[in-house]
């Protein structure tokens, strides 16, 4: 019969073994966890471009996906005055993490995407709350940087069937292209989701039935999100407009 000191012996030696068993199986997996969770985070800043790719990012493989972003895509990180922070990348810039900091001192990741025909795109990342948790998102402009280009959503815990449709329909995110976020007399208003009738469609996009909450999320997301980056915007515009690079 064994004793009560062979036992806890014999748990101790089986409970180290296990812990060293799954120490080195995290260490061996950890780059391959690292790597899938990079591409997963460029896709869906593609996605924001996927009308403007040569090929749709779903229909990308990894690598081609891995290829596109580094050779087609420009990082750049701007604080909330609109001005470049020269010694970051835009993805090294975790949202959630900016989000917990004084408005006045966060950063924000910009992405300039050129397609084949020297098109540029650019890409900005915005985050707010849906009805559960929280929804982020991509929105992309053309180089008027006026009229979006594409827009993708993703959230944390947005009911299926309902506020989940922001990431899972794509028509949600395609009513977006073609939207403008300034009107015509050059007053901010980004684009806002309505359920009934479109009364403004250059800023309008038709909202999901049962989802009044989550699209109100996207709203606030979108016109807060959007004017954070409009200091930058307005120094690239300046730029764009003298010629300067």
């Amino acid at each position: 019969m064994n004793t009560t000191g062979y036992v806890l012996r014999f748990t101790l030696i089986m409970t180290c073994l296990v812990a060293v068993v799954l120490a080195g199986m995290f260490y061996a997996t950890e780059p391959i966890a690292k790597t899938a969770e990079a591409v997963f985070n460029k896709r869906a800043i593609l996605s924001a471009v996927d009308t403007h790719l040569p090929k749709p990012q779903a229909e990308m493989t990894d690598q081609e996906v891995l290829e596109l972003f580094e050779n087609k895509m420009e990082q750049r990180v701007v604080d909330m005055n609109g001005n470049l922070v020269e010694d970051k990348t835009a993805e090294k810039v975790d949202m959630a993490q900016e989000e917990k900091k004084p408005v006045d001192d966060r950063l924000l990741p910009f992405y300039v995407y050129t397609d084949a025909e020297g098109n540029p795109y650019y890409i900005l990342s915005v985050r707010g709350s849906g009805l559960w948790d929280k929804i982020w998102g991509n929105i992309s402009l053309e180089s008027d940087l006026r009229t979006i280009a594409g827009a993708s959503f993703d959230h944390k815990g947005e009911t299926p069937g309902l506020g989940a449709e922001i990431k899972d329909n794509p028509a949600f995110a395609a009513q977006f292209i073609g939207k403008t976020i300034y009107d015509k007399d050059g007053e901010y208003t980004a684009v806002s989701v309505v359920k009934g009738a479109i009364k403004e469609p250059n800023h309008q996009v038709d909202g999901i039935s049962g989802a009044t909450i989550t699209g109100n999320g996207v709203n606030e997301m979108l016109w807060r999100g959007i004017k954070y980056y409009e200091p930058y915007l307005d120094k690239l515009e300046n730029k764009n407009q003298t010629g300067m690079k």
